[in-house]
């Protein structure tokens, strides 16, 4: 009991601890994310295969969309599984990253946005994505205009 107490007593030793406890976290996460795409791939291949080769050509609308969904699933985890790895590396988060990985998302979310049903007003949910994708292209823009001020301004 008397570690217990030191250890949190202790402000250097706890964030310390904290940290490793960060790192195990994101190894495991990275672990689990490699799982992920692996089963999203696996998965990919086998809707190419057994869905979308016997098709008609040209294929169905809803089966392109149905492909490029799950290949815009797996470019996301690839991302995820990106910024897991560069916090790892650098522990910190990267924001360039994590706002790609948004704009990547919300990209899949417009290009295969599912027909409107009567709980979701697709107009309104145009709009919303819409300003969506506006805020984040924004944020990403404005970190880039930082950074490149900084790396100018360092010369």
């Amino acid at each position: 009991m008397n570690a217990i107490k030191n250890w949190l007593s202790d402000d250097g030793v706890f964030q310390q601890g904290l940290l490793r406890f960060q790192r195990v976290l994101a190894k495991v996460l990275a672990v689990a994310m490699v799982v992920v795409i692996i089963a999203a791939t696996l998965q990919l291949l086998t809707v190419l295969a057994w869905e979308v080769a016997p098709a008609q050509f040209p294929f169905l609308v809803s089966e392109l969309e149905m492909v490029l969904g799950q290949v815009l699933e797996l470019l996301i985890a690839i991302e995820v599984l990106e910024n897991i790895t560069a916090y790892l590396k650098d522990h910190h988060i990267q924001v360039e990253l994590v706002l790609a990985t948004a704009i990547t998302a919300l990209a899949r979310k417009i290009i295969v946005m599912p027909e409107p049903t009567a709980a979701v007003d697709k107009p309104l949910l145009v709009i919303s994505l819409g300003v969506a994708c506006l805020a984040l292209c924004a944020a990403y823009w404005l970190i880039q205009r930082s950074r490149a001020r900084i790396r100018s301004s360092s010369r």
